[in-house]
Formats: C-alpha cells, sequence, structure tokens
C-alpha cells in the first residue's frame, strides 16, 4: 500500500517488555527500523501490559482515539485464534474500538470515524484465508523487516528452545509465502480472512484460475 502512495500506520499495543529475548528498549528501535523499511508513515506504541492484554472500555478508548486520529479506511487485525493470548484478544478489542469510535456520542478530541473494512492477518492461522495479496515484488523487504527484530530473531542463548534457528527463518517464511502464492496464483501470498461476503461486478475479471 505504502509503494500505491497511500497512507499507512501501525500501531503497537504493548512496549515487549514481557519478552523473552531483548527490553522494550530494544523492541522500540527495532520497530522504528522495520517501519523505515515498510514505508510505513506512522508507528506508535502503546504501553499495555505485555501478556496481559485485556478488553477493558479504558483500553478501547485509547484506541479510539488513535482511530479517530489516523482515520483509516482499512484496519488489519490478528487473527482471532492465535498462540499468544494478546494477538486472540487484539483481535476483539480491536473490532470493539472499532465500533465505538464511530458514535458520535462518544467523545474525544477528533470526530468519529469507523474503519470501512476490517480484515484479519491469518499467516499464522491454519485457516483458508479469504483472499491472499500478491507480496512478490515485496518479499525481501518483508524478510528485512522481520529481521531488523535481532533481538528477538539472532541466534542466543535466552530461549533457544522457543525460537526457530536464525539461519532457518529465511527458509521457513519464504516457503509459507510460495504455498500461499502458489494457492492464489503468484510466487509469493500474504493471506488474510475477512468475515463478510466479497462483491463481484464482473465474473470476467475474477482472479485465480479455477482449473
Amino acid at each position: 500500500m505504502a509503494s500505491r502512495g497511500l497512507r499507512t500506520a501501525i500501531l503497537d499495543l504493548t512496549m515487549g517488555e514481557a519478552g523473552t529475548r531483548g527490553t522494550a528498549l530494544d523492541r522500540a528501535r527495532e520497530a522504528e527500523t522495520a517501519a523505515g523499511l515498510l514505508g510505513v508513515s506512522w508507528r506508535q506504541a502503546l504501553n499495555l501490559p505485555d501478556g496481559a492484554i485485556e478488553n477493558t472500555l479504558e483500553n478501547r478508548m485509547r484506541i479510539v482515539r488513535v482511530l479517530r486520529q489516523l482515520r483509516p479506511r482499512v484496519l488489519i487485525l490478528p487473527y482471532w485464534q492465535a498462540r499468544h493470548p494478546d494477538h486472540s484478544i487484539v483481535a476483539t478489542l480491536g473490532y470493539e474500538a472499532s465500533f465505538l469510535s464511530g458514535l458520535a456520542k462518544v467523545e474525544t478530541a477528533s470526530a468519529p470515524h469507523r474503519p470501512f473494512k476490517i480484515v484479519y492477518a491469518s499467516l499464522y492461522a491454519d485457516v483458508r484465508p479469504s483472499f491472499i495479496v500478491d507480496i512478490t515484488p515485496f518479499i525481501e523487504q518483508r524478510h528485512a523487516a522481520l529481521m531488523a527484530y535481532q533481538s528477538q530473531y539472532a541466534n542466543q542463548a535466552a530461549g533457544s528452545g522457543l525460537f526457530v534457528p536464525e539461519e532457518e527463518i529465511r527458509e521457513r517464511t519464504f516457503a509459507e509465502a510460495r504455498h500461499y502464492g502458489l494457492l492464489a496464483g503468484v510466487r509469493y501470498g500474504e493471506p488474510f480472512v475477512q468475515k463478510e461476503v466479497g462483491l463481484v461486478d464482473d465474473l470476467t475479471l475474477v482472479p485465480v484460475q479455477s482449473i
């Protein structure tokens, strides 16, 4: 999207302070580097407790203020089933904050705004995606942004039994992107899920060959 001249933004909800590897300061520096590699025009972090995010009115309102400030048309959330409890909770937290953000009687410094489309990043979920985005031109850029998080992905003693060895990360992530790309008829793809049905205007232009 950034390559098409659209505004892009990332909101991190925690500082990553509970991670097995690295510190919150490490994460902040790495997030800034990754944002630059991705062409993200705005990136900030809230200080919700890492590993203990709750779907409370206070937390929804903190996200509402960001939504009303940035006014996104599309919001990407984590898929609602995940190994990390924070990720699954944020799927609901972000959805409910989006609804709240559109209510005129909920007062903040910025005017009401509700995202038009909410999609869920399903890369690490064992589900059939609703659609796949062709990321072939950006696969090296994506890998560089991931590896910007050296405090997490560089080989080290801490968490060595939990994390994939650094030398395997490229092979694994490229293989997964190749799998989704094959499903969509492109080289590398990124899967997403939407809850609502899609709309097609012209059947002769629907992509991905059937046979």
